[in-house]
């Protein structure tokens, strides 16, 4: 039997359920994961707070883990290749990660980066793929100056990092007491607030190619169309409906393409972990029984850090 959090009927984290249930074995295609880590995000609470269509209730809460395996299904690899029980492993795009065991595809399985610790690994591939959709949609590429709005959020510092990579200069805006976490991982920080649009134009001087928007405010997206004249070069991830009347992009998990986008992107993400060239800053961890705690503290704003949960 495993401990698992439960969602059976819409609303808050208060009103999930801690149960007991029984882990299926793995058949072909599927292994057994011994949960170390659970990675928390805010698609944990959100995609059930509210009915929404292709989830059914009650529902497993929890995309992404860390951990080892215990046991794979007939003839069954893992995403990464091979695989035996007690293999270090990754997991995301799956179901029911809040947990301490889970049966899951072995397709969204990938060997752990040896450098990651089990928190890290846990909090790496949702954050991580989400910025490098963004990036990929807003065509960021060598010499590009861009604006990334909560850039010292979970997947602001992720932008930061690939953006650096692909050898873009980065304006990122944050307040002032997040300074540092922005120049740690290779941006400009600009303090948002009233007068930000001159603030990014004295910080670039020159064009802004692109904006990428992780918070969703007003001021977020008044300035990134007052600042990106090409709208295919803006996007978000929050502002969905202000993307929709103005014509920027604006990405999702449960999008079909996001989906696919971000299913495909993994491995590279896993090598630049494992290479030191990704990082997963963790500001707390909990006991997997108090998930609701963690995620009102998720919800207050600014964590300052990634968030796990350790069975």
């Amino acid at each position: 039997m495993a401990r698992v959090w439960m969602a059976e009927r819409w609303g808050s984290p208060d009103t999930w359920s801690f149960v007991e249930r029984e882990v299926p074995r793995p058949g072909r295609g599927e292994v057994t994961i011994r949960v170390r880590a659970a990675g928390v995000n805010p698609a944990d609470f959100k995609h059930v707070a509210s009915p929404r269509p292709g989830l059914a209730l009650p529902a497993p809460i929890g995309y992404e883990v860390a951990g080892e395996l215990l046991e794979l299904g007939p003839d069954t690899e893992i995403a990464s290749g091979g695989g035996a029980p007690g293999d270090p492993v990754v997991a995301f795009r799956i179901q029911g990660g809040y947990a301490t065991e889970v049966t899951v595809p072995a397709s969204d399985v990938f060997a752990k980066p040896a450098r990651l610790t089990d928190e890290e690994a846990a909090n790496l591939l949702l954050a991580g793929s989400t910025a490098a959709q963004m990036l990929d949609v807003t065509r960021v590429g060598d010499g590009d100056t861009i604006l990334v709005h909560g850039a010292s959020g979970a997947v602001g510092v992720n932008v930061l990092q690939q953006a650096v990579e692909l050898g873009a200069h980065v304006i990122g805006t944050a307040s002032e007491n997040s300074f540092a976490r922005v120049r740690r991982f290779g941006g400009h920080p600009v303090a948002y607030g009233p007068g930000l649009a001159d603030r990014v134009r004295a910080a670039a001087n020159g064009p802004i190619a692109a904006a990428l928007d992780a918070v969703g405010t007003q001021e977020a997206v008044e300035v990134s169309l007052e600042l990106v004249p090409d709208r295919g070069r803006i996007v978000t991830i929050v502002a969905a409906d202000r993307a929709k009347s103005d014509g920027f992009h604006a990405v999702a998990g449960a999008q079909p393409e996001s989906a696919a986008f971000r299913d495909a992107v993994r491995p590279r993400l896993l090598q630049l972990a494992a290479e030191g060239r990704l990082q997963v800053p963790i500001a707390r961890t909990y006991s997997l029984a108090d998930a609701p705690e963690a995620l009102r503290f998720l919800a207050e704003g600014h964590p300052g850090g990634k968030l796990a949960l350790l069975p």
